[in-house]
């Protein structure tokens, strides 16, 4: 990354934090009831009924109160912020937002893996990495409430690919992969894997423009299909440690499996993310990036919840954390595109 790419994108970091900071200090010393209005004004978020409203409010008093005593507490390296998602209970968000469904059988039934893994023995990698600096990452997009997060890492990690081939960022289609990848992957979840071998099998992907996303899954549309933009030849599956992770990364954004599905996690609002989480994959992102903040190395992971969620759509992850799987289990389950 150059200096002047580096300090740009420092300084609008800088700026989105600061702003959201702001944003929810000054709603701190607020009635709850008058921060809720104002959330709900900034989310454009309304209610059918005063009974519907009554219950959301609730939600939202406890998820506030929540981030304020660990925002308030200072002991973590990350902050909450009431988002988009703080009016909804862990257990809602979670069967709305997340979408990764780990499916053996279809893995090793795959035919588009490539072996072996291609960057197992580097000599060296840079200290530290940013595609969106390298112009190969698209802008953050959003899944909603559709449980696709599997397509939306696939597709990103794509267009990536397609950029460092061919000098060409193009916006293409989750929807064509949601549509079409078919063997039950779903606004009920999917894989990475999955997506990937239904591309270089169709011979490519269309744009977003020409099929683009309608938050549900719908007939696969053969016309739109046909229409394709750019391809892969298949996949690779990176080995289970943070060490062959960085080496991909490295070379090109990757596809991974995570544990999202904690409160932190629902509610993160920035800074450097380091728990609580586990190793029960559950949502789908694309990495990025890697460096470090101080002594604490991090992924950069870009997400599919808007660019309202986290640092504008992104997280840093703590790596390098010494357990199997890494933070969140970022490890186990990471791939990326071949073309």
């Amino acid at each position: 990354m150059s200096f002047t790419s580096q300090s740009l994108w420092l300084a609008t970091l800088l700026a989105f934090v600061s702003l959201t900071v702001a944003i929810d200090l000054s709603l701190v010393d607020m009635p709850m009831s008058e921060r809720h209005e104002k959330w709900m004004a900034q989310h454009g978020r309304a209610y059918k009924d005063a009974e519907e409203k009554a219950h959301r409010f609730g939600i939202f008093k406890a998820n506030a109160e929540y981030v304020q005593s660990v925002n308030r507490a200072g002991n973590r390296t990350y902050r909450l912020s009431l988002n988009r998602f703080a009016d909804l209970t862990n257990e809602e968000f979670k069967a709305s937002f997340l979408g990764f469904k780990p499916n053996p059988l279809i893995a090793k039934e795959e035919q588009d893996v490539e072996k072996p893994f291609r960057y197992a023995n580097l000599a060296s990698v840079p200290g530290a990495m940013d595609w969106r600096a390298r112009g190969a990452v698209t802008g953050v997009k959003d899944q909603d409430i559709c449980g696709c997060c599997w397509a939306f890492s696939a597709v990103a990690a794509m267009e990536s690919i397609v950029k460092l081939k061919t000098g060409r960022l193009m916006s293409l289609s989750e929807q064509e992969v949601l549509d079409c990848t078919g063997n039950g992957m779903s606004c009920e979840g999917g894989t990475m894997e999955a997506a990937f071998s239904f591309i270089a099998r169709n011979r490519g992907l269309t744009t977003e423009s020409n099929y683009p996303y309608t938050r549900n899954q719908g007939y696969c549309n053969s016309r739109r299909k046909s229409a394709s933009a750019a391809t892969i030849r298949g996949y690779q599956e990176v080995p289970r440690s943070e060490a062959a992770l960085l080496n991909a990364v490295a070379n090109q954004p990757v596809s991974a499996g995570v544990e999202g599905s904690g409160i932190d996690f629902q509610l993160y609002g920035g800074g450097l993310f380091t728990g609580y989480c586990g190793t029960d994959l559950d949502h789908a992102v694309t990495v990025v990036g890697y460096g470090a903040s101080a002594r604490t190395k991090y992924w950069l992971v870009k997400n599919s919840w808007g660019s309202g969620w986290g640092e504008g759509g992104y997280m840093r992850m703590q790596r390098d954390i010494g357990s199997y799987g890494g933070l969140c289990g970022i490890t186990l389950q990471a791939s990326y595109p071949t073309a």
